[in-house]
């Protein structure tokens, strides 16, 4: 085992054993669906991670015959010119500066069918994390109104006020489930950068990262609470 890469398939079980020890303590509970989805989204992950890793050859040859088949006609083009016996400065100006305008714009589509796989892979990364920061979100509804000073304050709920029938244990472990699962969804955001540099792709995945660090610490301020 390798301790330089993420490993998909122990992240996977990791979130099998979670949705099953928040099952067995809160049986049927939304959290435990939640769970299930992102255990759900970690396998498809991987394999989109793995899928988006591999290089897309038909794209490949395509973009490379297609350069070829570019810069050889501007190769037979250069070679079959010939210019005239009174061939002016001002002429020569004008057929270079058009010439070099023709290679800007022959270079920008060459530049863009080489970047085309890259654009590829990322758009199909940018979709799945989106999915990776919407469960990050729905986790955080599901501890919102878990308040931990409900259970030490005196006073009368109202009609709206949530309900509260944990105790101060299932509570604790309740938020400890929320914060693990925030650690492993960014964890599975990492494994579609793993393989795939771009920085792109990059950025996005750190944004998942803070964001799920920063619903922790809101957790672990809520369990400090508890442990006070």
């Amino acid at each position: 085992m390798s301790y330089l890469t993420l490993d998909a398939a122990e992240i996977v079980r990791t979130i099998e054993r979670l949705g099953r020890r928040i099952e067995e303590r809160f049986p049927g509970s939304g959290l435990g669906q939640v769970c299930n989805q992102l255990l759900a989204t970690a396998r498809l992950g991987s394999e989109r991670a793995m899928a988006i890793a591999r290089p897309i050859l038909p794209l490949r040859i395509a973009t490379v015959v297609l350069a070829v088949v570019i810069i050889a006609g501007i190769a037979l083009m250069i070679t079959r010119l010939r210019p005239p016996g009174d061939f002016e400065l001002g002429q020569f100006i004008q057929v270079l500066e058009a010439g070099i305008n023709d290679l800007v714009l022959i270079g920008a589509a060459i530049f863009f069918l080489s970047t085309a796989e890259t654009r590829i892979k990322r758009h199909r990364a940018l979709r799945a994390l989106h999915e990776l920061r919407a469960i990050a979100h729905i986790i955080d509804m599901h501890q919102l109104t878990k308040d931990p000073e409900r259970i030490f304050r005196q006073g009368t709920p109202t009609e709206s006020s949530p309900q509260h029938r944990l105790s101060t244990f299932e509570l604790g472990r309740y938020l400890d489930y929320c914060s693990e699962m925030l650690s492993l969804t960014g964890k599975v955001a990492a494994l579609y950068v793993q393989e795939f540099n771009d920085g792109v792709a990059l950025q996005a995945v750190n944004e998942i990262e803070d964001l799920t660090t920063g619903l922790s610490q809101k957790i672990w301020q809520k369990m400090m609470i508890l442990v006070a």
